[in-house]
């Protein structure tokens, strides 16, 4: 029987700083609820907004894949491996820390930043390495931006898949994925129902023991997917 654990915008951790605000999905920084530690092989979702000019200076990664989605602005980004780029909205970026790297990301842009990242961990220890893409969405349909089976996605070092779909209001969608696999569901603007629970912006959905779910948008929707190994 289908589980579904519903994670309110407002439950969220809450790191404020003069430059950087953030809301935690799972324990991260000075933000630790022993209920929140991940789900699955996901570990961090962070929703940040980042002032112009400001950022985070080279710190240290390994072992993690960290997926970067841009909303708004644009953020650069440099690592110890030589890649460098910029970061812009609608622009998605996959980064492995495998054996360890060294990176940095500021705000690019003379307004604010609005991005997620996302951690997730990896299967197997491989050389680092970063590559971006621009995402093209098509309405009514999940397109997939990161995967590890998928050539047309972002390469990821686990057998996980992000997507995201633009929704119009009341055309379900029945989404399926693998056997074992949880689904995380968060809901970037607009409103989506999954069976009696109604999930509004910045709300989250935790899905496991089901190889699928109905989304149906009670109003236009845009909505983040994350299917992930649960063990």
């Amino acid at each position: 029987m289908m589980k579904i654990n519903i994670q309110r915008a407002d439950e969220r951790g809450k790191g404020e700083y003069e430059w950087l605000h953030s809301r935690y999905s799972f324990s991260f920084a000075n933000y630790h609820n022993p209920k929140r530690m991940g789900f699955g092989k996901l570990r961090v979702l962070n929703d940040d907004i980042i002032e112009p000019g400001k950022g985070f200076g080279e710190h240290e990664h390994d072992n993690m894949e960290i997926v970067t989605i841009v909303l708004e602005g644009a953020l650069e980004h440099k690592d110890s491996t030589g890649g460098q780029g910029i970061i812009k909205a609608g622009e998605v970026q996959r980064m492995s820390a495998g054996t360890g790297v060294t990176h940095s990301e500021f705000n690019a842009s003379r307004e604010k930043v609005h991005l997620f990242q996302i951690w997730i961990d990896a299967n197997s220890e491989r050389e680092p390495g970063y590559e971006q893409k621009t995402v093209v969405l098509q309405k009514n349909k999940f397109v997939k931006i990161v995967s590890n089976n998928d050539n047309k996605a972002l390469s990821i070092g686990q057998d996980a898949e992000f997507l995201i779909g633009e929704l119009d209001k009341g055309k379900h969608i029945d989404f399926s994925f693998k056997k074992g696999h949880g689904l995380y569901l968060f809901v970037i603007e607009g409103a989506v129902a999954i069976g009696d629970h109604r999930l509004d912006k910045a709300d989250a959905a935790e899905i496991s023991d089901t190889s699928w779910v109905r989304i149906l948008p009670k109003a236009a929707a845009k909505v983040l997917l994350i299917t992930v190994p649960m063990q």
